[in-house]
């Protein structure tokens, strides 16, 4: 039995069509990952099934009385509730029923009537039998496990919840919806954020979901574990395919050449039958035939071209070559009004590049941010090589800018003509629809790219790169990771994704190991 039918749905943005008449039904126990190249609509789509926002054409039935779980990605949190209340918000039903249960207690103790107090007895029956039902007097126990796999209590459950980053805001999201445990869930990329420890414990919670999920991944190993049903969106269309995401290549490989000689067939018919037509429909003695094969053209439902999806061609060059050193600390603390790592030294050389890993919070991007000089370091030194000239990309870049890519990288490079700018967000995987969209309209990986885009440009010998693949889809980070493995100069890069890194790096620091 479905639980969600979707039928014909389409939607615009702006003059802009997302997608158009895709139909799909979701079946319970079904978890489904949802791919595509970056702007395909995927988030959005997840927006309309949520009813954050309308489709302009299309019917959605949901299963009576289903409850729905989403993924918000922006969301403002109250000032002076702590991590813990908040996360026990998540069963604030409960809470209420035990406040009903008290106060029939305290009338209980008053009450007089045998009527009345049988009535409530009843009534207290009725609670306690739900609340052990639900296992609320195991909450905190509960919610020790989810924080505890997700990361947050490393942060203090105590911890006001409005000090939280934007990504430690989104792990917070996450552990309230997991807690609740909707019938469905509609996740997009919850592994953003997540370290390598945290997505794995996700990934086994996931597993054991006793409902239906649709979920938005660019991990193929994740996807693979998790999910047994992919959703394809891509070209406006969307495709359903059973099995996980290493059965779902191996299918569209082989649905993509079936499009590609179906087209060339139906395109070959095609072209015979106009040629005919224009050569017999004047002559008298073959206009009969060519009006019988015009009729035949009308009836064909024509099959679109196979659309092509531009692939990044990210590369990276070395501006000026800098002295053997590049960077040295020498009994560095970082944080902010309280260390976060215990004073270290470290050297960075020409040509190495380095991975850092660490909880959620440990504080690598701190130590980023000290090391180019965004935040003050709270004691030791740094010490740079000469010529070093650092690129950096940082985790969180929210824009509301109204600028589009292609203005935005022109503000930055003037020096450029308007067909240079373009080709080089060319480079970068953008369609021309793109770079004249607001950049605050584009998706997250789209973006990315625009930034990367940015760092290809920017003079410099030495990329530091805090979680660079946050939004971007799979073949584009097999892009990334392929110009990082090629580019001549050094590189500091944290990352969540070993896949990404492991086959470049020529070291890996544990932050982890630096705190003991």
């Amino acid at each position: 039995m479905s639980i969600l039918n979707v039928e014909n749905l389409t939607h615009y943005f702006g003059d802009k069509l997302v997608f158009k008449n895709i139909e799909f039904r979701l079946l319970k126990k079904e978890r489904v990952g949802l791919v595509g190249p970056n702007g395909a609509g995927k988030s959005t789509l997840l927006q309309i099934l949520s009813g954050a926002i309308l489709p302009d054409n299309g019917k959605i039935s949901w299963q009576p009385n289903i409850q729905v779980g989403y993924l918000e990605q922006q969301t403002e949190l109250q000032a002076g509730l702590n991590i813990r209340d908040y996360l026990r918000s998540a069963f604030q039903h409960l809470y209420d029923y035990e406040t009903e249960l008290l106060e029939l207690t305290s009338q209980m103790s008053h009450c007089q009537d045998s009527e009345t107090l049988e009535q409530y007895l009843k009534r207290f029956s009725q609670l306690q039998e739900l609340l052990e039902h639900h296992n609320f007097y195991f909450i905190d126990s509960k919610i020790d496990d989810v924080a505890n796999g997700l990361g947050i209590h490393v942060l203090g459950m105590e911890k006001d919840v409005s000090q939280l980053s934007g990504g430690q805001r989104t792990k917070l999201l996450l552990a309230k919806l997991l807690l609740k445990e909707p019938e469905i869930l509609l996740l997009d990329e919850p592994t953003n954020y997540l370290d390598f420890e945290h997505i794995s414990w996700l990934k086994d919670y996931l597993k054991n979901y006793p409902n239906s999920f649709i979920l938005i991944s660019h991990d193929m190993e994740f996807l693979n574990e998790v999910v047994n049903v992919v959703y394809h969106l891509e070209h406006k269309n969307l495709t359903r395919y059973l099995g996980n995401y290493q059965k779902f290549t191996e299918q569209y490989e082989l649905r993509k050449q079936q499009i590609f000689l179906e087209y060339a067939r139906q395109k070959q018919e095609i072209d015979k039958l106009e040629t005919y037509i224009q050569k017999n429909k004047a002559r008298a003695s073959t206009s009969k035939q060519a009006k019988s094969r015009e009729k035949m053209l009308e009836k064909i439902e024509r099959i679109d071209k196979p659309a092509y999806t531009p692939k990044p061609r990210f590369s990276f060059k070395v501006s000026e070559r800098p002295a053997s050193l590049i960077v040295e600390a020498v009994e560095l603390a970082v944080g902010y009004e309280t260390e976060l790592l215990p004073p270290f030294d470290f050297t960075l050389r020409r040509g190495d590049k380095i991975a850092i890993i660490g909880y959620n919070g440990i504080g690598k991007s701190t130590m980023l941010k000290t090391i180019i000089g965004e935040l003050s370091p709270i004691n030791g030194q740094i010490l740079f090589g000469q010529n070093a000239q650092p690129a950096y990309f940082a985790q969180e870049w929210n824009t509301a800018s109204a600028q589009t890519p292609i203005e935005y990288i022109w503000s930055l490079h003037e020096e450029m003509t308007q067909k240079e700018v373009r080709q080089a967000l060319a480079r970068s995987g953008l369609k021309t629809e793109h770079i004249f969209q607001p950049l605050s309209s584009l998706s997250g990986g789209e973006q990315t790219k625009v930034r990367i885009c940015q760092l290809m440009l920017t003079r410099s010998n030495w990329l530091i790169l805090d979680e660079p693949t946050n939004h971007l889809d799979i073949q584009s980070k097999e892009v990334l990771a392929h110009a990082l493995s090629l580019y001549e100069g050094t590189v500091l890069v944290v990352s969540h994704e070993p896949e990404f890194y492991k086959d470049w790096v020529t070291d890996v620091w544990n932050l982890e190991k630096w705190k003991r």
